[in-house]
């Protein structure tokens, strides 16, 4: 059972708390960690690209010169592909890139996102994160004493609207509560900064 140092606000090592093997100790599978990745990306995308085909640009309805004697090529319309201002070939339209994998699939990325950050040491577990004021001064003061580089990624167990406000403006960090937590926000922000309580919660969802 991996167990990692509980810090406070003021960086301060306040114990130890144990984190459960089924959630942050398991092997890491990078190939459904692709997956994921793969598939929340492609959630993302709009699919709001569109370009004319040959048949939806204006013009292009009498031949533009007949077909033998003249010594030039062949050709039927000037909204041919292969013209200037012609149409597309194989043009792009809308649609919907999404699609979802096995809820088994998810759930084991998640816990082999989650134990990545353990063997990397990049967790940062908190006794809670209680601030006087909700002002950015106040989370660059944790961070900083936290000694946090320039992306973070700070996991909640419930909505704070104090630690929301003092961190949304703040380059490079990014707030999050357990219910939204994603497998592409844990591997794209350095470090991991979780409440107790929010280790708790994963871990009676995932264990």
């Amino acid at each position: 059972m991996p167990n990692v140092d509980l810090y406070n606000i003021e960086g301060t090592p306040v114990g130890e708390i144990y984190l459960d093997d089924g959630v942050f100790g398991i092997e890491i599978n990078k190939a459904v960690l692709y997956q994921v990745v793969k598939m929340q990306l492609a959630n993302k995308r709009q699919g709001t690209q569109s370009a004319l085909t040959r048949a939806e640009v204006r013009g292009g309805g009498r031949k533009p010169w007949r077909q033998k004697g003249t010594g030039r090529a062949r050709h039927g319309s000037i909204r041919s592909p292969i013209w200037i201002k012609g149409g597309v070939a194989f043009a792009p339209k809308p649609r919907d890139y999404s699609y979802t994998l096995p809820k088994k699939i998810r759930r084991l990325a998640m816990k082999s996102a989650l134990s990545s950050k353990v063997a990397n040491k990049e967790i940062i577990v908190l006794d809670s994160i209680n601030l006087p004021e909700a002002k950015t001064k106040e989370m660059v003061k944790v961070l900083k004493n936290l000694n946090v580089g320039r992306k973070a990624l700070i996991v909640l167990p419930g909505k704070d609207e104090v630690v929301q406000r003092a961190a949304r403006n703040i380059p490079g960090v990014k707030l999050a509560y357990t219910n939204t937590l994603n497998v592409l926000d844990i591997l794209n922000y350095g470090t991991f900064i979780v409440t107790q309580d929010a280790v708790r919660q994963i871990e009676e969802v995932y264990a």
